[in-house]
This record gives structure tokens, sequence and C-alpha cells, in this order.
């Protein structure tokens, strides 16, 4: 089968926060009749738009990828590892946690038993744009639980004002709320196990509440002291393009390319990546294809296809994103293992 960068549909979902404009990823989709809070470009009921696997779901496809499109070292993986996803919050999302792999694994079988660490890129901000996560130093279950009762729960938060480049590493465990404003491209395990908290006093189109799991969610959440969830991108080597690791933890590894004029890569045998274009448009080519690319759009990079060559038409900004081997990504990246450290989460 004929390697070829194969491009993924996104499906498109409501959220009681979203907005009605998804632009300027999407300018096509203004003036929505209905809020629309994330696109997941890695759903596995997203339909692929091109190459061999056109026309099936990317669950499908997945499940009929031969390893050399897969990687190496995705060979025994049953299900699509990764979601990916734009979202766009005109209103605060719920107060919420994910549970980890071992809680999963355990208590939710059913929901597919796998946890939810993920992160978070800022596409773009206004102003004042903010998020919460992780909680202060001596929030107890108690302090937290009464803070539940009296609606004053945002205040037990860390507090983080938000700028367009940032990146936030948010482990699974970690209460968090993502605020109104800004547009997030998120990277995560592919899980949808979500333990609300607190939803604001807000009611669905039916005029009834979203379900609560706050059993659940302090079973799971973390206290105590929380780690800085603000990563400091690591520089990677590059003559044609400006390239920075953002975070890379045992689920995902991700990376930010910006680049204005054609530059060549080639993909690594043992893992697929995953491009998504934040900005710009051009064209992707490689031995005798050439296929275009802009914004909103996602790519998945087959591990075989090996050298290929980005030529922007204007200038592009892209996440690329893949399941690591971790103890040899510093060989992969060409950087000294010690750099690692700044973005390297366990």
């Amino acid at each position: 089968m004929k390697a070829d960068p194969t491009r993924i549909e996104p499906t498109y979902s409501e959220r009681i926060w979203g907005s009605r404009s998804l632009a300027p990823i999407y300018p096509e989709k203004s003036n929505l009749a209905k809020p629309i809070g994330e696109a997941w470009l890695t759903d596995v009921e997203c339909f692929i738009a091109t190459g061999p696997f056109a026309g099936k779901t990317l669950g499908k496809a997945w499940k009929e990828m031969p390893v050399s499109w897969r990687g190496t070292q995705l060979t025994s993986i049953s299900d699509f590892p990764l979601l990916v996803k734009f979202i766009f919050p005109k209103d605060k999302l719920s107060i919420q946690v994910h549970p980890d792999d071992t809680y999963a694994a355990t208590h939710e079988r059913a929901a597919g038993g796998r946890g939810k660490t993920e992160m978070w890129h800022v596409v773009s901000a206004e102003p004042g744009a903010q998020l919460l996560a992780g909680l202060k130093t001596g929030v107890t279950k108690e302090t937290f639980l009464e803070s539940l009762d009296a609606h004053t729960l945002e205040d037990l938060f860390l507090a983080h004002h938000v700028q367009a480049g940032e990146t936030f590493f948010i482990p699974a465990g970690t209460p968090h709320t993502i605020g109104a404003n800004m547009i997030v491209f998120e990277v995560q395990e592919y899980s949808d196990l979500t333990y609300r908290v607190y939803d604001y006093g807000r009611v669905d189109a039916n005029g009834k509440p979203r379900e609560l799991h706050i059993e659940k969610a302090l079973e799971v959440m973390k206290f105590g002291n929380q780690a800085d969830i603000r990563t400091i991108s690591q520089p990677l080597p590059s003559h044609d393009a400006f390239k920075y690791l953002l975070a890379a933890c045992p689920y995902f590894a991700t990376e930010s390319w910006e680049f204005e004029w054609n530059f060549s890569s080639e993909s690594s045998a043992t893992h697929f990546d995953l491009f998504v274009i934040l900005a710009g448009s051009g064209t992707l080519s490689c031995q005798e294809s050439e296929q275009s690319y802009k914004r909103g759009e996602c790519w998945f990079i087959p591990a075989s296809l090996g050298k290929f060559e980005l030529k922007p038409a204007e200038s592009t900004s892209l996440i690329r994103t893949y399941v690591p081997h971790l103890p040899s990504l510093h060989q992969e990246l060409g950087i000294p293992e010690t750099k690692l450290g700044k973005v390297l989460f366990h």
C-alpha cells in the first residue's frame, strides 16, 4: 500500500459553553444555529478524505492500517491512541477532573478503561482570558466540599492568565476549567472520561442541569502542592523552520513548527505523525504526490512516508504530535537528553 499524507475530516460537538462562530480556524462556520464547543480532528467517527482509506472512518481505517502506516512501535495498539481537537469556549467550561489509567481500568471499563492526560496549546486569546488548573496549597477535600456548597469553588484554584502560543500540561487528576474568549488546541489520550464537579448552575436546552460526578471526582483529584502546568518550550534544531518541543509524556509528544519557505523533513519509521494546521496554507509534497493544506486541517502522516516537503503559499504554523518512545526521544529530535527535562512529564 502506497504511503500518502492523508487528510481527516473533523466532527463538531455542540456544547452549552460553545461559540456560534469558529472563525478564524473554520471561517465558513459562522452565525451557527447552535453553539459548537469542540472540533474533534481524530474522532474515530471522523471520515478519511484522501488516500487509500478515503470514505472510511478513522476507527475503521486504523484497524486496517498496515504496520508500515502505524509505525513499528504501535503494531499492537488496538484503538487509535490520540485525540486532538480545537476548543472554542464562549463561556467557562465546567470545573472538572479526569481519572488516570489505573483508576479508569478498574472503574470505567465500559467507557474504554483509559484515563485522560492532556495538554493545551493556546491558539488565540483575548485580553484577560484565563484558565483555572490545580488547587492552592492547603486545600483539602473538606474545604473543597465547603466551597462547592458555598459556590465559591473558583477561589480554591490557581488562576493562569493566557496568551497565544503558551502551552499547559494537565496530568490526570488535575482539576481544571478553561475560561472564555480563547481558542485552544488540545492533545490527549483517546478518552472522553470527564468527572464534572461544578457547572455554574447552567441548564441544557431542556431546562435540565448537566450531570455531576462529585464522588468519583474526589476519588481521583490531586490535593496538595501542584506542579507548574505552564511548559517552557524547547527549541529543536532546524535550518528551514522554527521548531519547538511543547510537551512530551508517555502518551504523546507535541511540537510546533513555523515556516515561511519550503523545507524538507522525513517521517519516523516507529510512529505515525499528526499534522494540524494552525495558520497558513500551501502544499505537502512527497514522491509523485502533491496535496494542498490549509488552516484547520488534520493530516495523518504514515510512518513509512519517508521524505516529504512542505511548500507554504503563506507563512504557516502547524502542530506535529505523535506517540513517542521516551527513552529514545532525544535521539529522534537531535537534542541532548538533559534538555528534555523542561518539557518531559512522566
